[in-house]
């Protein structure tokens, strides 16, 4: 067991526990996650991490809405990038896909986290619907850059996003659950190549 330390900044024993749910979550899953487990492994009194979260859903929660917050990022450079190499429309999309399983590959915790179903309750978790919507939001302009393009009619812009959608969390999940080891051992490249023919056929004239 690590000492005990109660010299933690305010600030900084927050950023502690949430570093120390994530370390259990990667070496033993989300099952591992309490309040009194994450004490003992950021090495604080069993009480301290109630100063910051309620409850243990409420430090989940605070761990998926920082969890969205950087998949956002990521669409946005992603997007960033693609438009400053001359990539249209369908390019862009196809980073996001890319950015999307990426994230997975480097941030697993995270990933398997912030789809849990308990943590979707907007008066109970406002911070994670909102952080959610940040990234459904790069995906959503990607999409509508399509739309404006003439790559897909407009009736079906949002069957495009669930399809972008789906195509990059269905990637990765099976990727990340050991299901893709016939497949690949490279999540990246298949995305790449996967990605490569969607972009093709929305393109095709």
């Amino acid at each position: 067991m690590p000492p005990t330390r109660t010299s933690y900044h305010h600030g900084a024993l927050r950023d502690e526990l949430l570093g120390a749910s994530l370390r259990l979550i990667a070496a033993e899953g989300i099952g591992a996650v309490s309040l009194r487990r994450v004490a003992r492994e950021a090495g604080v009194s069993p009480g301290a991490p109630y100063h910051h979260f309620a409850d243990r859903a409420t430090l989940l929660a605070a761990l998926s809405e920082q969890g969205f917050l950087m998949l956002a990022g990521e669409f946005a450079a992603a997007r960033a990038a693609t438009l400053k190499a001359g990539g249209g429309p369908a390019e862009v999309l196809g980073a996001l896909v890319r950015a999307y399983v990426g994230f997975a590959q480097r941030q697993p915790a995270y990933f398997r986290l912030m789809f849990r179903p308990e943590l979707f309750e907007p008066d109970s978790h406002p911070g994670v619907k909102a952080a959610e919507h940040a990234a459904e939001a790069c995906l959503e302009e990607a999409v509508a850059d399509c739309v404006r393009a003439g790559l897909v009619p407009a009736a079906h812009a949002d069957d495009l996003a669930v399809a972008a959608w789906s195509l990059g969390h269905g990637l990765a999940s099976l990727w990340l659950d050991g299901q893709l080891k016939h497949y690949t051992d490279d999540p990246a490249a298949a995305a790449a190549q996967i990605t490569a023919l969607i972009e093709s056929i929305l393109t095709a004239r």
